[in-house]
């Protein structure tokens, strides 16, 4: 695992559009399409900006994987992750994607499980954009997560703990509006990528990244199994690395 610093969230989004821009160009290149993963949330943002502006990339050949999504929520819903990544960075792209798969979590879950796992069974997923929440999660694989699961795509239990933060950001009017449930990505899926761009500023997300980088390999942090996969790179901004020790910072970065 790696890490990039920057002195700002909006130059660190940028650094990992960079560096997954040149992984998809090299996966066009390479078989002449390519398959991404997309997070969503607050630490995205200008990521995602940043992505949809880059250079020299053919979208209609690029097939995207939505990541997570709420149970019950329909796509019209502000805190809806299909209308986030719809308005955010589809529509923002100069032509269409090959495919977007987006997650429904209404309905039956476990049948779209079924259906997103077929769909994803033997794709090879060239980068994947994720962030870690502040309890550490990985997508919605809240602690303690699920490591060994081979499945996909899994329904999980939203802790109180990403609730708080998914009410804190304000995607939600109060928190017990914030669903319980939702489906997401596997911890086993995300790390079969291969390339993991872990996007995660600000410094209510300091305590996570330290925890991750320097603390127990646990799936009480979830994160921390992130150390394992070569090819992550953690990229900060200043205030999410401030809680780093000075031997993480120099050997890491």
């Amino acid at each position: 695992m790696n890490i990039d610093i920057q002195p700002t969230k909006q130059e660190s989004g940028r650094r990992a559009a960079a560096l997954g821009s040149e992984a998809i160009r090299a996966a066009l290149a390479e078989r002449g399409s390519a398959n991404l993963i997309l997070a969503t949330g607050a630490s995205q943002f200008d990521m995602l900006a940043a992505l949809a502006r880059a250079e020299g990339i053919d979208w209609s050949r690029v097939h995207f994987f939505h990541l997570d999504e709420y149970e019950g929520l329909d796509d019209q819903h502000p805190a809806s992750f299909r209308r986030y990544l719809r308005e955010r960075f589809v529509d923002q792209l100069p032509q269409q994607p090959a495919a977007f798969h987006y997650i429904c979590g209404e309905g039956d879950c476990a049948a779209e499980c079924r259906r997103l796992n077929a769909l994803i069974a033997d794709v090879v997923i060239d980068a994947a954009f994720i962030g870690i929440g502040e309890n550490g999660h990985l997508a919605f694989n809240d602690p303690p997560a699920d490591f060994d699961t081979q499945e996909p795509y899994i329904v999980v239990e939203l802790d109180e703990a990403c609730r708080r933060q998914q009410f804190g950001e304000g995607w939600f009017p109060t928190l017990e509006d914030v669903p319980r449930r939702a489906i997401s990505m596997s911890i086993d899926r995300i790390l079969r990528s291969r390339r993991i761009l872990c996007t995660v500023p600000d410094e209510r997300k300091a305590a996570a990244v330290a925890a991750a980088v320097e603390g127990p390999l646990t799936n009480t942090l979830p994160a921390s199994i992130l150390r394992l996969h070569a090819g992550t790179t953690l990229f900060l901004d200043e205030p999410a690395a401030s809680q780093l020790s000075p031997v993480a910072r120099r050997v890491l970065a």
